[in-house]
Parts: structure tokens; sequence; C-alpha cells
């Protein structure tokens, strides 16, 4: 399998991941977690887990995620707090249907709520 290098911001190092990810979800989806109560838009992907070793081993061993897998950064929203969360993709799942998120900073990534996602701003796009 051919292998990439990125560096992490949040991990503070180099990252190797496969070249090519099956990612489930995309920028501008809006999903919710499978345990936890919160849901949000996703305005990053990492191919694999690209956060910090304390970030991961804060996590109980018994519920800690896999880390090969897409992990996403959400703007995130509970029913008394907005939070940007960072989750695998084995703990999300797709919420449309829920409308849009009220997190105060998705208009300064995204344009507007439509057909159940957001369209990223297109300064911010390459």
């Amino acid at each position: 399998m051919e292998r990439a290098l990125f560096f992490s911001a949040q991990a503070g190092r180099t990252i190797e991941a496969p070249r090519r990810v099956k990612s489930r979800f995309a920028i501008g989806d809006v999903v919710k977690h499978k345990v936890f109560d919160f849901r949000g838009v996703i305005f990053d992907v990492d191919p694999v887990f690209a956060n910090s070793e304390e970030w991961y081993n804060s996590i109980p061993e018994d519920i800690r995620p896999d880390r090969n897998q897409p992990f996403y950064h959400l703007l995130a929203e509970s029913d008394d707090n907005t939070y940007v969360a960072y989750v695998s993709q084995q703990n999300l799942l797709n919420d449309s249907l829920g409308g849009p998120v009220e997190h105060p900073d998705v208009h300064a990534y995204f344009q507007q709520f439509e057909n159940g996602r957001y369209r990223m701003r297109r300064s911010l796009t390459h």
C-alpha cells in the first residue's frame, strides 16, 4: 500500500498515512456522535489519527478508537455548548436531516446549508 506523509500541527509531528483512504463523510456534512449527545458539521478530515498522544491516551482504553481510520474536525454543538470536536469515523452517523448547526463559526467556513449539507466558502477552496 502506497503511503504519504503530512504534518499535523495538533500532533506536532509528521504523520504517515495511506495515500488513499476511504472516508465515509466529507467537508460540509452534518453528523452526530453515536455515543455522546452532540452533532456538528465537518470542516476538516485527517486520513488517520493526527492529534496528540496525550489526547489519544485520555480516551478510556475500552472505547478508544483505532488510529487507522479517518478522523474528523467538527464545529460541534450540544444542548448547552458549542466547541470544536475531533471524532473517529467509527463514532459518527449522518445527521443531514437534523437541520443546520448553530455553531457561531459555521459562517466563517461555509456559505449556506442546502440539501442537508453545507457548501464551503469559495475563498477557502483551492
